[in-house]
C-alpha cells in the first residue's frame, strides 16, 4: 500500500511553449477495491519568499499516512531539486527520508532510515517528487515518451513513460478533457501498472490515478476540488 500512497505522491530543461509554472492546490478520493474504506490525498504547490518552489503531497487510509515535501527552482529556465522529505506512518514499519542536493559540491546528502547517504549528483537527476512536474511540463509541450533520471532511496532508476491519447474524465469537479500517460515498465520485471490522467484546460493537474499492483490488487485517486493559479476548477 505504501507504494501505491507514494505515488501520488537537477538540471531539466523545461519546454519553451505550452506550460507555465503555477501554483495548485487539489483534493482527491482515493480507494482501494478490495478496502470499504475510502481515503483522502492532497497535492500542492506555492512559491515561495525566495523564488523557490515547493510541492507537497500528503496521503491518508485507514491507519497509514505518508507525507512528501520537496523544494526545488528554477533556473536557466530549468527545474532543479534542492530537498526532498519522505516520511510514512502506519503499514507496519515508519519510514523516513531526506535528501539535500548540494549543488555546490555536486553530491546528495542525507539519510534513509537513519542511515547516511551519499549519491553522486549528476545533471538530469531529479527527485521522486520532481520529476512529476518534469512530466506535466513535457506533457504540455506536446511529447509523447518521456524518461527521467531519479533519486529512488541510494539508486539512480529511469523513470519512463508515454502518451496514450486524450479522454475525458468524470470527476466530483465536472468533466474535464485529459491527456492519458501510463508509466512504461519491462513486463519481465514487474507487472505493476500506473495509469495517469492531466487536465488540458487546468494547466495539466493531475486528475485520475489508476494502479494495479503485481498481485492484482486496484487502486485509483480522482479529483475531488482543485485550485489553479486562483481558478476554481471547473469541468464541463
Amino acid at each position: 500500500m505504501h507504494r501505491v500512497l507514494l505515488l501520488v505522491s537537477a538540471l531539466f530543461c523545461l519546454p519553451a511553449q505550452g506550460f507555465e509554472l503555477q501554483p495548485f492546490s487539489a483534493s482527491y478520493t482515493a480507494d482501494f477495491k478490495q478496502v470499504p474504506v475510502s481515503g483522502s490525498a492532497e497535492r500542492s504547490l506555492v512559491q515561495q519568499q525566495d523564488n523557490t518552489w515547493k510541492l507537497r503531497f500528503k496521503a491518508s487510509m485507514l491507519v497509514a499516512s505518508l507525507t512528501e515535501d520537496s523544494t526545488f527552482r528554477v533556473t536557466n529556465n530549468s527545474l532543479q531539486p534542492l530537498t526532498y522529505q519522505y516520511r510514512r506512518s502506519g503499514l507496519g514499519k515508519s519510514k523516513e527520508i531526506e535528501h539535500d542536493f548540494d549543488w555546490s559540491s555536486r553530491q546528495v546528502l542525507g539519510s534513509e532510515r537513519g542511515k547516511p547517504l551519499r549519491v553522486p549528483l549528476n545533471r538530469g537527476l531529479l527527485d521522486k517528487s520532481t520529476y512529476q512536474i518534469a512530466l506535466q511540463y513535457d506533457v504540455a509541450d506536446g511529447k509523447t515518451s518521456m524518461s527521467y533520471q531519479v533519486l529512488d532511496g541510494d539508486d539512480v532508476e529511469t523513470y519512463d513513460f508515454r502518451v496514450l491519447g486524450e479522454e475525458a474524465v468524470r470527476t466530483r469537479a465536472g468533466v474535464v478533457d485529459a491527456l492519458k500517460v501510463e508509466r512504461v515498465r519491462d513486463p519481465t520485471k514487474s507487472r505493476r501498472k500506473t495509469t495517469m490522467w492531466f487536465a488540458k484546460d487546468w494547466n495539466y493537474l493531475l486528475v485520475r490515478l489508476h494502479q494495479v499492483e503485481t498481485d492484482g490488487k486496484e487502486y485509483q485517486i480522482m479529483l475531488k476540488s482543485g485550485e489553479v493559479n486562483g481558478r476554481t476548477v471547473k469541468g464541463r
